[in-house]
């Protein structure tokens, strides 16, 4: 097996982030396997807490959620790196709590979104198995966000106000108080 690539990342403004990514239908494909391997790799080595194919270049239904605490998110619950292949959220709570968000292909933003605080996501395991499981709090979060960019749609898309987007710094700034 290859050594994982870190691979680039795609920034707001190119057209395959405004996409919707195609389901993978050669999941057993070596080349998926390695796209999976890679895009962990490139994940952690950018302190994300999940990652979805098309940030990288590549227009499929693959996302990485691997909350853990690092710099960008000192507060996020530690979990095993999980991908969800042609994920499907079949429910979400009408509850919903509002978090700061930022995103790899936004680098220097953040800015408070609403989201459901409890859903339940249907996906396939990277090897082959159908998972449909819940997810509440942080964790739902991310994978919101992640499937949005699968359907083309980034964080600042979300925002309800856009004078609460700040820079990296300012929301640094804001959260060492």
């Amino acid at each position: 097996m290859p050594e994982p690539n870190i691979l680039r990342i795609a920034q707001q403004g190119e057209p395959i982030l405004a996409q919707r990514a195609a389901n993978v239908t050669n999941l057993h494909d070596a080349t998926i396997q390695n796209l999976i391997d890679d895009m962990q790799a490139t994940l952690l080595a950018a302190n994300g807490v999940g990652i979805a194919a098309p940030q990288v270049f590549i227009s499929l239904r693959i996302i990485i959620i691997a909350s853990r605490p690092n710099p960008r998110y000192p507060d996020a619950p530690l979990m095993e790196p999980l991908a969800m292949i042609n994920p499907e959220i079949c429910w979400q709570s009408p509850d919903t709590c509002t978090g700061w968000e930022g995103c790899l292909s936004v680098p220097d933003a953040r800015a408070p979104v609403s989201r459901s605080n409890h859903l339940r996501v249907r996906y396939l395991t990277r090897k082959g198995e159908i998972i449909e499981t819940e997810y509440v709090g942080f964790v739902a979060r991310i994978i919101q966000h992640e499937c949005d960019q699968l359907d083309g749609v980034l964080f600042p898309e979300r925002v309800t106000d856009a004078t609460e987007i700040l820079s990296e710094a300012m929301f640094q700034k804001i959260m060492i108080k």
